[in-house]
């Protein structure tokens, strides 16, 4: 039996483990905390972070990395974004050295560094892929249908993690476009905040349009700055990510965003939280790089003055809503 690795037992790193036991495979499931691990064997539901949804006995869940990475093929990293710089870390100190596909969505925020450029330094000799696209996790551990990209540029390795993952529920696109993929994935959730601000301020549907519709705009902007391709923001990982986070309170970010547009503290929100909303650190890496490579992002720049710089959601708001007119 194949065995693959998921390094990190949130409730996406659950439910992509869920995934590669319906295909098939064997999973050594890492979680940091010993109640999860715990929770999986005696309970067989992960119960901090995924509760109501039976995990497979092909996943074996432990708090040993080694235990975990041990034979397997592929290693999937799920913890958050902002995380993976110690994941990857810890995975340099063994010997095994299997391909990683990178499953969080963000940007580093310490140093403005991609996902792929944080792996990539710490894990040279691994090859890489980005798997993103439009997927609440608790729908996809419930087994309903879900599409998502890969994005790799060894085609090799994108087809064995289809041939791996892939299922008729679980549809994998290959990309070979990782930099626009992971770009689509991180933009969004700094877009998903701005939406539920705007909900959460009661300014309508018409507006929410206006912000996905643009929001993507910056995303593409942004992407093809980095070197990525603006096709690849028309995709999965494009579009499709940023439609569904943007329209459902199943997202953390929108969600969040909604309490922020209601006047309410971030620091309050976030201590109501078990679960991150990775928007909240990613958007001052992306204004940070956006600033970098001269690429104009107004609406992350507003998202992230309310985030970290004491701008009110009403400030915010009017300051997009100032901005001079121009051609689309």
């Amino acid at each position: 039996m194949t065995k693959i690795a998921v390094i990190g037992a949130g409730a996406w790193g659950t439910a992509l483990a869920m995934v590669g036991a319906r295909s098939g495979c064997a999973v050594g499931l890492w979680a940091h905390e010993p109640e999860t691990v715990a929770s999986i064997r005696d309970r067989r539901q992960n119960m901090l972070f995924l509760p109501g949804f039976d995990v497979n006995n092909r996943i074996f869940a432990t708090n040993s990395v080694k235990e975990a990475v041990a034979d397997a093929e592929l290693v999937l990293l799920a913890t958050p974004a902002q995380h993976i710089g110690r994941a990857s870390a810890v995975l340099a100190s063994l010997d095994e050295q299997p391909p990683v596909i990178i499953c969080a969505k963000g940007i580093e925020r310490e140093s403005g560094r991609l996902m792929t450029e944080v792996v990539g330094e710490t894990l040279p000799r691994h090859p890489i892929a980005v798997l993103s696209g439009p997927t609440f996790a608790a729908e996809v551990a419930q087994g309903l249908p879900t599409a998502v990209t890969v994005g790799c540029r060894v085609r090799g390795l994108a087809q064995k993690i289809v041939g791996l993952l892939g299922a008729p529920r679980f549809r994998i696109y290959r990309s070979s476009d990782p930099t626009g993929v992971e770009i689509g994935g991180a933009v969004k959730n700094v877009i998903a905040i701005a939406c539920g601000i705007i909900i959460g301020a009661g300014l309508g549907e018409n507006a929410r349009a206006a912000a996905i519709t643009r929001g993507l705009a910056e995303t593409i902007r942004l992407a093809v700055a980095k070197g990525g391709k603006a096709p690849t923001l028309s995709g999965l990982s494009g579009i499709g990510d940023i439609m569904l986070t943007c329209n459902s309170f199943q997202s953390r970010n929108m969600s969040l965003g909604a309490e922020l547009g209601k006047g309410r503290a971030l620091e309050e929100i976030l201590t109501e939280r078990k679960t991150v909303a990775e928007g909240v650190w990613t958007a001052p890496a992306v204004v940070a790089l956006a600033e970098r490579l001269s690429v104009e992002m107004p609406i992350c720049e507003a998202v992230n003055r309310l985030l970290h710089h004491g701008m009110s959601a009403e400030e915010v708001i009017e300051s997009l809503i100032a901005r001079r007119f121009r051609e689309e």
